[in-house]
């Protein structure tokens, strides 16, 4: 019995909801997934399958989650978006992806939709002359990073397959070839309305804006201004994605604006990494060498982002250029104020403080700067405060520092174990350390077409419950020696 032939659980949005037949055609390209040699089911996500309502076995996906076979009721396309690549607008699109289309869960009462796209799936229109293929290391990269993420209880699009395609692709070697499978509430980025603008077709953009608050923040409907508004939700949830990505100390790596998502959703684990050491100035990508979206400038990174948003909705804002642009910016500069409280409030859960005093500014800043002083483990220091050992905090804070905070917490009005609690729960034990990523994925393609997974599964089931300590994955809370640090990771294109 052939995948046709059984009933997999997928529920496609009608053709009068989904995406492309809710936007003009210039927005998007209808173009299959190039079939691959001899797909074969490497990894499988289970517990993210069962949440969609895929109740089939893993290998009734492969043909189609390789791009071998298009479920039926699909019509895949490939978008069509700019970006703003350090700082430079390029015109981009799904080079090496195929958005199948919406899947509606069959098991969420609201009937939640969620895209599905294979990366990896062969060329498109806009591949710019690229094979449109991506090698297996980085997409088990891009399952490990972003299930350790949603674990770890940020927003996040999620890996629900790798499939290795028997083919090689063509880097500066030959190196194994996969697609993987990619959920997210949508793929709408910030480079879609800079494409939108770059039209400058003011009904094309309304089309796409009306499509992504229907889809995101319909509660807007109900009022005024609504695009302005629309500018100001995607900013909070970029401001909150933000701060938790601060708060476990992810760095993104490449903060383009084709890599921000109207969801507000973590995308795209090309070079990103967790610190292990803190350094406010820490950067991990191969291409970064100005060090522009390093772990302390993403803040401001992503408000220049959202000011790019912003000059692509002003013909939806106001019909006056000018007085649109006012309105805009008067948006913009609330960005300075709303992340300040919302970093504020993340070091208070981390530092197990409740209310509010004046010094509790100082008091993180603080602490951030005697551990950078001392070489600090980012991850451990903070986890040791909510533990008390009072070794780890001879390394992460001293003398005058550890009074204060002791004094401070000393005032809050919740028990010393509630406010331990409190930290544990915003302190994780474990993230997937660059050292440790690299050996599970060296591992796994040492034989070629996938090869040894033993290692990337017990990365990923060290990094499955995070706040929790587990004497099984000791070894996993360990800063790398120093023949072991990864100073740069890649993106894999």
């Amino acid at each position: 019995m052939g995948a046709h032939d059984i009933d997999l659980g997928w529920q496609w949005g009608s053709a009068a909801d989904a995406l492309p037949a809710s936007l003009p055609s210039a927005f998007y390209t209808r173009c299959a997934p190039v079939p691959v040699a001899a797909p074969r089911m490497v990894l499988w996500n289970a517990d993210l399958a069962a949440d969609l309502g895929l109740m089939a076995e893993a290998q009734d996906y492969t043909a189609q989650l390789s791009g071998n076979e298009v479920p039926h009721g699909c019509a895949p396309v490939a978008l069509a978006y700019a970006g703003h690549q350090f700082g430079h607008l390029t015109m981009l699109g799904d080079g090496r992806a195929h958005l199948l289309g919406e899947h509606i869960a069959a098991n969420d009462a609201g009937g939640a939709r969620f895209d599905v796209q294979l990366k990896g799936s062969g060329a498109t229109p806009y591949s710019r002359g690229g094979d449109g293929r991506a090698a297996l290391a980085p997409m088990l990269r891009e399952y490990i990073m972003s299930e350790a993420m949603a674990a770890l209880g940020i927003a996040t699009t999620r890996g629900l397959a790798v499939v290795a395609t028997g083919e090689p692709v063509f880097r500066e070697t030959a190196l194994a070839g996969a697609v993987l499978t990619r959920i997210a509430t949508s793929h709408l980025r910030v480079g879609n309305f800079e494409y939108a603008a770059s039209l400058r077709d003011d009904d094309a953009l309304r089309a796409l804006a009306d499509y992504a608050i229907q889809r995101h923040y319909s509660s807007l409907l109900a009022g005024a201004d609504i695009y302005l508004n629309f500018l100001r939700a995607v900013m909070a949830r970029q401001i909150a994605l933000v701060v938790q990505w601060w708060r476990v100390g992810f760095i993104h790596g490449v903060m383009n604006t084709d890599n921000t998502t109207i969801s507000g959703e973590t995308i795209d684990y090309g070079p990103c990494a967790f610190m292990d050491d803190y350094d406010a100035a820490r950067v991990f990508s191969s291409i970064d060498s100005g060090g522009r979206y390093a772990f302390a400038r993403q803040p401001q990174i992503v408000q220049w982002n959202m000011t790019r948003l912003a000059e692509a909705l002003l013909p939806l804002i106001d019909d006056d250029r000018a007085r649109a642009a006012g309105r805009a910016q008067e948006v913009i500069g609330e960005f300075d104020a709303a992340f300040g409280a919302a970093w504020l409030a993340c070091m208070r859960a981390k530092l197990g403080l409740d209310g509010a005093e004046a010094g509790d500014v100082a008091l993180a800043h603080d602490f951030l700067t005697q551990m950078q002083e001392r070489g600090g483990d980012y991850t451990n220091c903070f986890r040791a405060l909510a533990a008390g050992e009072a070794e780890d905090l001879e390394d992460a804070g001293s003398g005058d520092w550890q009074a204060r905070w002791q004094a401070r917490r000393g005032r809050n009005k919740q028990s010393p174990a509630a406010a331990a609690a409190c930290m544990r729960a915003a302190n994780p034990a474990r993230i997937p350390r660059n050292h440790q990523v690299e050996a599970a994925l060296e591992a796994a393609v040492s034989g070629g077409n996938a090869g040894d997974l033993e290692r990337v599964h017990t990365l990923l089931a060290a990094c499955a419950a995070p706040y929790d300590d587990d004497a099984r994955f000791t070894d996993f809370c360990v800063p790398p020696r120093e023949d072991q640090r990864v100073l740069q990771t890649f993106c894999g294109t």
